[in-house]
């Protein structure tokens, strides 16, 4: 049975593609940084372990991921989900809000691919999929912070996943459009209607739209897809 660590996982995205696993048959864990009530909620109603850790920190992912290895085996596949956001103008965004995404959503993939991959490396197998956005792909007003973070992310799949080919290793990303989660719920109403008018199916997306594109980039059978962003945004965004 194959072990799968997916980051910012016990809400939203990361929770639907927790349980999609889960139901696929692999061992998951799921990490989380800071709400202790939804992670204990969210493994009484799954069953599956959460780990808190900050994926920001270099350190605490390294001993947190090695917790996570200790209690469920070897990590196989990661899923770099943990995403936050800090909007704002650039003329009005301060240091800290940018630094703040930047780790939380970029230096994380490095934080955390960087604790498994040589394990992956000297088994043979790995399954590493990156959460981007369409941010990342079109760019948002207000989101310089988290535009260029996810478009890193982008950036960061493609160079992984040559270095990783050789060894079994695949590397892709997701970048979800706007799904209906509590971060875009957070978007004030009228807003959020002038964007749905935007998407051609008509709708927010499901978290569950992503996790099934999560499972078929981490199956056995995905051995020949590396490299690829996989765009799953009702349309909203097309090249």
């Amino acid at each position: 049975m194959r072990t799968a660590l997916v980051t910012g996982g016990t809400r939203g995205i990361g929770e639907a593609i927790c349980i999609a696993l889960k139901d696929a048959g692999y061992k998951v864990a799921a990490n989380y940084g800071g709400n202790d009530k939804a992670a204990q909620e969210f493994t009484a109603r799954t069953g599956i372990p959460a780990y808190k850790f900050d994926v920001s920190d270099f350190d605490a992912v390294a001993a947190g991921i090695a917790a996570v290895e200790q209690d469920n085996g070897p990590i196989d596949i990661l899923v770099n989900n943990a995403g936050i956001t800090r909007d704002g103008t650039l003329h009005k965004m301060t240091h800290d809000r940018w630094q703040a995404v930047i780790d939380t959503n970029l230096s994380s993939c490095f934080n955390c691919c960087h604790a498994v991959i040589e394990g992956m490396r000297d088994r043979g197998f790995g399954r590493i999929v990156n959460i981007g956005s369409v941010n990342g792909q079109a760019g948002q007003y207000g989101q310089v912070n988290y535009a260029a973070a996810k478009s890193g992310i982008h950036g960061f799949t493609k160079a992984l996943a040559q270095e990783g080919a050789a060894k079994g290793i695949t590397v892709n990303a997701v970048a979800p459009g706007y799904v209906d989660t509590e971060m875009v719920r957070a978007v004030p109403p009228d807003v959020l209607e002038k964007i749905i008018k935007r998407i051609p199916v008509g709708r927010l997306g499901h978290p569950e739209d992503i996790a099934r594109s999560v499972l078929f980039l981490v199956a056995d059978e995905a051995s020949y897809i590396t490299g690829a962003t996989l765009s799953v945004n009702g349309g909203q965004h097309m090249y």
